[in-house]
């Protein structure tokens, strides 16, 4: 089949222009051994790390299609756990910058994640309500936990106690217990949305934030803590294990009471008005930072033990001098020994606020040995400012340490513009115009200017015109970077600026129902004897509607105004007299252009559709429903008839206006595109959005079938389809607070096919190796063996062992959801399988993991099947005489590693960290023991 017509492929190349995207947090992280240098943040579906003393981007780490929305550092500095939009879980390697590990469990945006101390655990929790407990080492789901009603907003594992906390929207924080996988405690005392907690005082203090300016603190009290020698005897609730007569109503009439109680301590009053957005704690629980939506973070310091008594000392001494004096005045009852009540504003302490300059977003901060507090904030503008606070003197004060703000606008980019030679683009937004290196992407210019609505570059590429929001024109001089000259062009607003094809001058169209035509002139400077480009006014078109949109066609014959009444009006550029009005569109026409030869007009509008047009005689050729939502920029790419539109609906697409179709469709952007420009020579494009970012894509020479992209998109959408299926059943379980991690996705609908396949090979082989044996009897001779050409490429293995190879390159996250998908009818084969594996010691772990979930989810159909009785008692033997052969090559191996640290430790006579870290907490308890000791005898 001959290509009647050839379309060339546009590719993702770049994302630039976003500092940090507003969907996600801000994180410190850990690279070249150094801390609190480097920051990660995400960008758009990238993640990228900046240098912040230098403020450069360091690494960028790639992400697929949906945006992040949390990021958290790994306890070991070396990895980044990443959520994306979609509910899935990345975990990058920050020394390399790829990840090798994906987690698929949530079905809606993840809201929080969180490692446990030694990093081998990862919680996560999401907008679709649920949490997830993940084995990072297994790389695999352990287990969901379901109980709130909303997103879930925050949520941590206790050091101490196998424990987690989180807490959501639904207004409650709920204590898990990992152990049992179930909820024990509730606490219930917040009216609005909980936003964020706390752990502090050795996690036996909570402290949460909500929708007002409290941070209210809780005490927690453990009841399973050994009373210590001196305490005075507490009332305790019932033990079972000390009386044994208790009744099962009185053992389940307050079951939380026995892991532990919270009660309310009392609350620290923020200055901020609003919710709270952050709050965190350093490692050491020392200092606590919290942010509403404004531009101030504040900082407290959680005083120790000694700093509250000297405090306390303090008060009671001015208290008695105080009751002295009122007794000496000859006041009756006064008490000389007043008692002064312990609060928590004697524990907690306001150090500073810290103002920055925009709304924050998210903050990150790290307290150094040297008594340094380093704070990183992520602002609403695009910019992230570096804080830092030194905690030794009496009042700290609080000095910016860094700020980037160059390499993006504070506001969205409206206009953009590529230069003649195909190497300079400018973008333009609210505050900025800047001028970007198409091939370095680096910024070489920015100059402040007014509220930008559209541009050009002036030919020669040396000077840039924008119109404004205001109404005026503003001249800037590329090479100095400053403002030659600002005219005030019109009353309202300057929607749109097109080029004469002659290069001598321009057109502007404005919401004041004025056109100007604008030629370029020399000027004398002030300044300086030279001369200077300058800009003068030759004719103006007066219309009765808003003017939206002005276009020159290629030929300088005829000038397309598009008006607010729905209508594009096409004037003779030399008389000004009308020639054409084209109506059709429902809404107004918000972009059009005209084609290199200047015979078709496409319109887009925010109806939806785009109306292509002969400009002979006005005659519409063809309407196509284009986007989603309203159509924002049109352009033919030059030297064809093929054009781009770029829509609020996120998306950019490319049409043939001559065979009037859909060529491909460019998706990358999270936010409304507001407008795109496309190179001289037509290889390049870029775009702007409202979620910040500059993309550039680049024409490759890869030719597109339609036939075949059509094709390609239909098989997207039954993948995603087959991926949002109906939800899973495990047979003869219920619904309750614990359930399975993973989900059904694509890939795990795959893998089951991949491991029924190979059973069916398995099946089919084993029943020809009979056969061979059976003819080979009848011969009386060895025949040829006859080859699978699988097996033959696996290097001629045995079917059994190509089963396992298949199962083994199922990723780990995976496993489950695969399994759950195959029918019983493989189950009896891969039971025999394991079996074999098993006793030849193959894959033993990966075995009996898989061996024990399907026995756990088919239990009723294998136990009243006779005929897997014997599989299953062997299998019985066999796997717990290879686990305990397991279980004792690890306690070898574990008690010779602790043999070699301790003759290290001999040899150097070091202790390692952290067994001297304990023996330094043993030692400090006893002596809280000793002196409780003391003052009970006193």
């Amino acid at each position: 089949m001959g290509l009647t017509k050839q379309y060339l492929r546009y590719v993702a190349s770049a994302v630039f222009g976003v500092i940090a995207s507003q969907k996600a947090n801000i994180t410190f992280v850990q690279l070249r051994g150094e801390r609190g240098r480097y920051v990660a943040v995400s960008a758009c579906e990238h993640v990228f790390i900046w240098d912040i003393r230098k403020g450069e981007k360091v690494l960028i780490l790639q992400g697929i299609k949906h945006e992040a929305t949390y990021l958290c550092s790994a306890p070991d500095g070396r990895h980044l756990a990443v959520g994306y939009e979609d509910g899935s879980i990345r975990i990058f390697n920050i020394m390399t910058g790829e990840s090798n590990v994906t987690l698929n469990g949530h079905k809606a945006a993840v809201t929080i994640l969180s490692y446990d101390t030694l990093g081998a655990r990862l919680v996560s929790g999401s907008k679709d309500t649920e949490i997830i407990i993940w084995d990072v080492i297994n790389e695999s789901g352990l287990y969901r936990l379901k109980g709130h009603k909303d997103a879930i907003t925050h949520a941590a594992f206790l050091k101490g106690r196998n424990f987690l906390v989180s807490s959501s929207k639904d207004t409650f924080v709920k204590w898990w217990d990992l152990d049992t996988q179930h909820c024990f405690q509730t606490m219930v005392g917040h009216r609005s949305e909980v936003w964020g907690f706390v752990l502090l005082a050795d996690e036996k203090r909570i402290m949460t934030g909500s929708s007002d300016s409290e941070l209210r603190v809780w005490d927690i009290h453990y009841l399973d803590e050994e009373k210590e020698v001196g305490e005075p005897n507490v009332k305790r609730t019932k033990n079972p294990f000390e009386n044994t007569a208790i009744t099962e109503e009185e053992l389940n009439e307050n079951p939380e009471e026995h892991i532990l109680t919270c009660r309310k301590n009392g609350s620290v009053f923020r200055e901020g008005r609003d919710r709270v957005v952050s709050l965190a704690t350093d490692t050491s629980s020392e200092i606590v930072a919290c942010h509403g939506t404004d531009g101030v973070l504040e900082v407290f310091k959680i005083l120790s033990e000694e700093e509250v008594n000297k405090k306390i000392e303090k008060k009671q001494k001015k208290a008695k001098k105080k009751a002295k004096r009122k007794a000496e005045s000859g006041e009756s009852d006064v008490d000389l020994e007043p008692e002064v009540e312990r609060t928590l504003k004697d524990e907690i302490q306001k150090i500073t606020n810290i103002k920055v300059s925009g709304k924050i977003r998210s903050f990150n901060f790290l307290l150094l040995p040297n008594g340094e507090l380093k704070a990183v904030m992520l602002l609403h503008n695009n910019t992230v400012e570096a804080y830092s606070l030194n905690l030794t003197m009496k009042t700290p004060e609080c000095t910016k340490v860094a700020r980037i703000t160059i390499a993006g606008h504070r506001t969205d980019v409206r206009t953009l513009a590529f230069s003649s030679d195909n190497i300079a683009v400018l973008s333009a937004s609210a505050e900025t115009v800047k001028i970007w290196n198409r091939s370095t992407l680096q910024c070489i210019r920015t100059m402040a200017c007014e509220y930008s609505l559209c541009s050009l570059f002036v030919p020669g590429d040396r000077q840039i015109i924008l119109g404004t929001k205001s109404g005026k024109l503003q001249l800037f001089d590329l090479a100095s970077g400053n403002l030659l000259e600002t005219f005030d062009a019109h009353d309202r607003a300057v929607w749109s600026i097109s080029l004469a094809p002659d290069q001598r001058g321009f057109v502007t169209g404005s919401a004041d129902k004025l056109v100007k035509f604008w030629e370029f002139e020399l000027a004398k400077d002030e300044n300086s004897t030279q001369t200077r480009l300058s800009l003068n006014h030759i004719r103006t078109l007066q219309l009765d509607e808003d003017i939206l949109s002005v276009c020159y066609s290629p030929n300088q014959r005829l000038l397309a105004v598009s008006l607010l009444d729905c209508t594009v009006k096409v004037f003779y550029t030399d008389t000004l007299k009308f020639f054409l009005s084209l109506y059709g569109h429902k809404l107004p026409v918000l972009c059009m252009d005209i084609s290199y030869d200047s015979h078709l007009i496409a319109t887009g509008s925010a109806d939806r559709n785009v109306k292509i047009w002969g400009l002979e005689f006005g005659d519409c050729h063809k309407s196509l429903f284009a986007h989603d939502d309203s159509v924002m920029y049109l352009k033919f790419v030059p030297k064809t008839h093929l054009f781009f539109t770029a829509g609020k609906d996120r998306k950019i697409k490319q049409w043939d206006a001559d065979k009037f179709e859909h060529i491909q469709t460019l998706e990358g952007h999270h936010g409304e595109v507001w407008c795109l420009t496309i190179s001289p020579n037509g290889n390049h494009i870029v775009s702007s959005s409202h979620d910040k970012s500059l993309r550039l894509w680049d024409r490759t020479r890869e030719p597109i079938i339609l036939e075949e992209e059509r094709e390609m998109h239909r098989e997207a959408e039954f993948e995603e389809s087959m991926g949002k299926g109906e939800e899973r059943v495990v047979p003869g379980e219920k619904e309750g607070e614990a359930g399975l991690a993973g989900k059904k996705t694509i890939e795990t609908i795959k893998a089951a096919e991949r491991i029924m396949e190979a059973i069916v090979l398995y099946r089919e082989e084993t029943k020809k190796l009979e056969e061979y044996s059976h003819a080979c009897k009848l011969a009386g001779k060895k025949l040829p063996l006859p080859t699978n050409p699988i097996l033959t490429a696996y290097g001629n293995i045995s079917p059994s062992r190509y089963v396992l190879d298949v199962i083994r390159k199922v990723k780990s996250s995976e496993m489950e959801e695969s399994l759950l998908v195959l029918p019983f009818s493989y189950i009896p084969d891969l039971l025999s399988l394991f079996n074999e594996y098993i006793q030849l010691s193959l894959e033993v772990e990966l075995v009996c993991r898989c061996l024990f979930f399907l026995l756990r989810i088919h239990f009723g159909q294998i136990t009243s099947n006779q005929m897997l009785l014997t599989v299953i008692d062997s299998l019985r033997k066999n796997t717990i005489g290879k686990i305990i052969d397991i279980k004792d090559v690890i306690g070898f191996n574990t008690a010779g590693l602790q043999f070699l640290q301790r003759e290290i430790e001999a040899k150097e006579d070091v202790t390692f960290f952290a067994d001297a870290t304990e023996r330094f907490k043993e030692k400090k308890r006893k002596r809280r023991i000793r002196e409780r000791a003391v003052l009970t005898v006193l």
